[in-house]
């Protein structure tokens, strides 16, 4: 439907009809307006799957929803590294929302895995913003492709579920653009979701539903949305508020109470009508969006759709550790141990909790095999000890040549609504893999979880398999994976510190009653590992194969640029193995100097490529100004300073195979000001200024006493090398003390308003 038939159609309106679509009908319907033909449209949770809820409806889970297929999780997903895998993975989900008439689907969620306690982490993507929003960019275009929208979630800084709708997230511009927007700006400037999810939080003091700056100044206009603001379940403050800032549909409905405050404001005149009719206009465009293009051909084919989610899994799945061990030979006497074997964790707990289809453990798929033995292990209901569960699967261990040991984390240890207070898994886990390790020394931990662990028993196992939470077809990814029927692609998108107190959040995670300061600024993950030069567990990017990879032939297509040119990258990957495997080639810029304070590399780029043995690929990657930018406060903007960067390509950001450098030139000129408090040091760094200050500096008494204390004090150069250090970070005011009287502060001032036209 045209803006203009939707415009006359509110046009015809009570202003109680107008304020009325401003909220749910129920849990998971817009409203209708039956006089005027104007239909209801269902949306409901996502990403990873649909919980279309039947009857009641709740927000976290706890009634019944439609049976559907569960595909890995954000934290799984991410790490296959796949683009074109997360479109199909959409377009699948698409499919199932038009055959069950959903017209938006909630996610996907790409808030930055600020510290590895958030609840919420097996949802999101990465610790990384590039990564997180090519993956959104490439899931929404999927999902969207099929006539359903998405809503991307949660604009922003949602990073913690403790006091999660009233806390307050401090954060500084340069982080904030650097680091939490950018996922958000790149899936909406490239591939338009249908609507945004606002957070529950604040941000620097106003709460996400009424911050205009994050919701029109900088969603809107700068970026260009034109879909509707959701508002998080449970997320409106003040509802008024909330319509001047851009909040558009307030979810769930108030019972009529916020669609009455808003008729109040408009006959107060606190609230200008035309505001109220945009923000109808922009629920209705949306909803006669998916209602003009309903396909009501469209078949919801599980089992097609679960086949399809093990071969998700399958990418997604990251090998971790492997000593020779894997993969297996079906003839081995192999012992499979854990409760996860049978029954696996493969999502997590919340409003994302899918009814599944139908779950594929492991030990399924090996019921056939004679020589595997299986023993419970664990029970994961409580973390308790069960001597008995322990010797049954040591005695099992034993008596095979390998044992599989399936573990994680049980629901209670993650789920939204709460906070991880620990990395660790289960004690009785941890322990029941130190006494399997004593009596077998080929060891295979294969892990469920949302989010990293500590690994105490790391040293004294033979491999590791990162299963995250998989879907429910992740039974299936593990057995073809662990004997060798695929070969592991999956690269860690998050890095997996040797313990919690390593992390650069630690000391502020969860702040101060509601206020919660994010103090390590952009030195998130792998950035703060990186600069503080710290071992970690697993670094961002990591992840094995069953064969080996060789880079060479390095080529910049420039060696010098103009920031507003692009450079392309182009690298040869070989497989020099024997098994056909898929590499993650990953293209990291460093800035070698640099006037800000900014981290070693940051990824800029990364391709997945499949070569059967001995079989080499051209990659190429495009770099354009942002790849090489900080964001500048003073400036506003993205800007690049002039230098050389460092173009490095890696298998993870601590093994980086080839590099080379380009010399980049900025266009962009800003004009220093300079005052009373500038330094000698800082305006010494720019010619023309320092020109006009070269008569004062001379006859600065500090210099001359300098080469005359150098002398009597017989301390020579050092002393000398002392003064013009002090000289450096003296302030220019500090020269009317040290001109003999030869000038004044309004004389100073006149010589700095000259430097600064």
């Amino acid at each position: 439907m045209t803006a203009e038939k939707i415009r006359e159609i509110i046009s015809q309106m009570t202003l109680e009809e107008k304020a009325s679509l401003c909220s749910g009908g129920d849990f998971w319907h817009t409203k209708a307006v039956e006089r005027l033909d104007v239909p209801a449209m269902m949306v409901s949770d996502g990403p990873h799957g649909l919980r279309k809820q039947k009857d009641e409806g709740d927000h976290l889970g706890v009634n019944d929803s439609i049976v559907a297929v569960c595909y890995p999780t954000g934290c799984a997903s991410a790490s296959s590294f796949n683009r074109e895998l997360l479109t199909e993975m959409g377009r699948a989900i698409g499919e199932a929302c038009q055959a069950e008439g959903v017209g938006v689907i909630l996610g996907p969620a790409v808030n930055i895995k600020r510290s590895p306690l958030c609840g919420r982490n097996f949802e999101y993507y990465s610790e990384d913003p590039y990564v997180a929003g090519e993956m959104a960019a490439s899931y929404i275009k999927g999902v969207q492709s099929k006539n359903v929208g998405t809503s991307i979630k949660h604009f922003m800084a949602n990073s913690q579920e403790t006091r999660r709708m009233s806390s307050d997230s401090r954060i500084d511009e340069r982080t904030m653009r650097e680091i939490y927007m950018p996922a958000f700006e790149k899936a909406v400037k490239e591939s338009k979701p249908w609507t945004v999810m606002c957070s529950y939080n604040r941000i620097n003091g106003t709460y996400a539903a009424e911050n205009k700056k994050l919701l029109t100044d900088v969603l809107r206009d700068e970026w260009g949305f034109d879909g509707f603001v959701v508002s998080d379940w449970g997320a409106v403050n003040d509802r008024v508020a909330g319509v001047k800032a851009g909040l558009d549909l307030e979810m769930p409905p108030s019972c009529g109470v916020n669609d009455k405050l808003i008729e109040k404001a408009v006959k107060d005149g606190k609230l200008d009508e035309a505001v109220l009719d945009l923000t109808v206009e922009r629920i209705l465009q949306i909803v006669y969006r998916f209602m003009e293009n309903r396909d009501k051909e469209a078949v919801f084919d599980k089992e097609k759709q679960h086949e399809f989610s093990r071969k998700v899994a399958e990418e997604s799945l990251v090998l971790l550790k492997n000593d020779g061990i894997l993969p297996l030979k079906k003839e081995q006497k192999i012992a499979f141990i854990g409760q996860y074997a049978k029954k696996p964790r493969y999502q997590g707990g919340g409003s994302s909790h899918i009814n599944s289809y139908k779950v594929t453990g492991a030990l399924e798929l090996v019921k056939d095999m004679p020589n595997v033995i299986f023993a419970e292990g664990y029970n994961d209901q409580e973390d308790k000890v069960d001597e008995k569960m322990v010797e049954e699967a040591v005695k099992a261990a034993k008596e095979a040549e390998v044992a599989v040991v399936f573990a994680g984390l049980p629901d209670a240890f993650e789920s939204e609504g709460y906070d991880r207070t620990h990395m660790q898994m289960p004690k009785s886990q941890n322990h029941l893999i130190e006494e399997i390790v004593k009596v077998q020394p080929n060891v295979v931990v294969v892990l469920h979880n949302g989010s990293p662990v500590e690994m105490p028993w790391i040293s004294k196992v033979k491999g590791v398999l990162e299963a995250y939470l998989g879907g429910e077809a992740v039974g299936e990814a593990e057995y073809r994976i662990l004997f060798g029927e695929v070969n592991p692609s999956g690269r860690l998108s998050e890095t997996f510190p040797l313990k919690l107190e390593d992390n650069p959040s630690y000391l502020y995670y969860i702040g101060e009653e509601d206020v919660v300061e994010y103090r390590e600024g952009v030195f998130v993950g792998y950035r703060y590992y990186d600069k503080k030069k710290m071992d970690v567990l697993f670094p961002f990017g990591y992840g094995l194969s069953y064969t080996d990879f060789a880079y060479s032939n390095l080529k910049l297509d420039k060696k010098a640029m103009k920031d507003t040119e692009v450079l392309t990258v182009s690298v040869d990957v070989t497989n020099t193995g024997t098994m056909v495997g898929k590499e993650v080639v990953q293209l990291y810029v460093a800035d070698e100097e640099s006037t800000v304070i900014r981290p070693v590399k940051e990824l800029q780029g990364f391709e997945k490529v499949e070569l059967a043995p001995g079989e080499t690929k051209t990659v190429s990657m495009k770099l354009d100004a942002r790849a090489f930018a900080y964001y500048n406060v003073q400036l506003g903007d993205f800007h690049v300073e002039s230098g050389s960067f460092k173009i490095m390509i890696g298998r993870s950001c601590t093994d980086i195979k080839l590099e080379d450098t380009v010399m980049v030139e900025s266009t962009k000129v800003i004009q220093k000001k300079y005052h009373l408090n500038t330094t000698f040091g800082d305006i010494s760094k720019d010619e023309r200024a320092a020109s006009f200050l070269e008569p004062l500096y001379a006859a600065c008494t500090m210099l001359e006493s300098c080469d005359t204390n150098s002398e009597e004090s017989g301390l020579g150069s050092s002393s000398k090398a002392m003064q013009e250090a002090m000289m450096q970070y003296m302030p220019l005011r500090a020269m009317v003390s040290f001109q003999n009287g030869t000038i004044d502060f309004d004389e100073l001032q006149k010589v700095i308003d000259k430097i600064n036209q």
